[in-house]
């Protein structure tokens, strides 16, 4: 069977001017445009290609690479809005659709999004949703603690940040355990903190053992070890400076810093910190 919007290895049927025929099976002959097909490509060869629909809604194949395929979550820029929706870039010529039913708030040329990429069932046709919760939680979570996951980061809340994890479930990252800068749409690993009873599940960015302030201290102290003993970081460097540094944000490094500042560890002064 052929999926349409996923990869597929399908073999090469014959070769025309503008390119190879490959066996769709029950979707029929599918096409290769001659510029997506790889040196050497001959009739009898399999190859690995992505299924989809053309401008002119023709099933075609690519080895191009989608940022993501039907049945995932992508975070995805808006590049054109007319009166059917909202068309983002997935990293193929033809821009994926977003229906105005299926936006949650009205799309913007030119922003970011994250959509749930699917088959819309009225069209038989690719298109993206922006309403998240009707594809996530709709298998039991099998995660134990200490698990670790893929994380798509949704959104901030007074809590901390919503996720979703491995593409089917959404969890949250309370505040007080992030320690580095998090945003909308970045995608990072993560560990399964606990599931609740009523099926909630809470998250951490660090392995369990390795989420408190004095874990972060030694961390602090590793580096120093490695740079001779002495970092140019003070409270007025930037932020960017010390994530890429300590791994963690501004404010977890000087609650860490401040520890061992108190232990008589470090010292603290106008050029940096040094260890004593």
């Amino acid at each position: 069977m052929t999926d349409i919007g996923k990869y597929n290895t399908l073999g090469v049927m014959r070769k025309l001017d503008f390119g190879f025929y490959l066996d769709g099976k029950e979707a029929g002959d599918i096409l290769l445009p001659l510029r997506y097909a790889p040196e050497n490509l001959k009739v009898g060869d399999q190859l690995e290609v992505f299924i989809y629909f053309d401008s002119e809604d023709r099933i075609i194949a690519t080895t191009e690479k989608p940022y993501a395929r039907v049945g995932q979550f992508a975070f995805l820029k808006v590049v054109s809005v007319n009166s059917v929706g909202a068309f983002l870039d997935w990293g193929l010529p033809k821009d994926l659709l977003v229906p105005f039913r299926e936006q949650k708030q009205t799309m913007e040329e030119g922003k970011s999004y994250i959509v749930f990429i699917y088959i819309d069932t009225e069209s038989n046709r690719i298109a993206a949703s922006a309403k998240l919760e009707q594809f996530l939680n709709l298998e039991p979570a099998t995660y134990k603690e200490g698990d670790e996951v893929d994380l798509l980061i949704l959104t901030q809340t007074d809590l901390g940040y919503k996720a979703v994890i491995n593409g089917l479930h959404e969890g949250i990252l309370y505040e007080n355990e992030v320690f580095q800068p998090v945003k909308k749409g970045q995608r990072l690993k993560g560990y399964v903190r606990k599931v609740r009873e009523d099926g909630k599940i809470d998250l951490r960015l660090l392995k369990d053992g390795y989420n408190k302030v004095d874990d972060l201290a030694e961390k602090i102290l590793e580096i120093l070890q490695k740079k001779d003993g002495f970092i140019p970081v003070t409270d007025k460097s930037p932020a960017e400076q010390i994530y890429n540094l300590f791994g963690m944000s501004k404010k977890t490094y000087k609650k860490a810093a401040g520890a061992l500042f108190k232990a008589k560890r470090i010292s603290i002064g106008e050029k940096g910190i040094s260890i004593l």
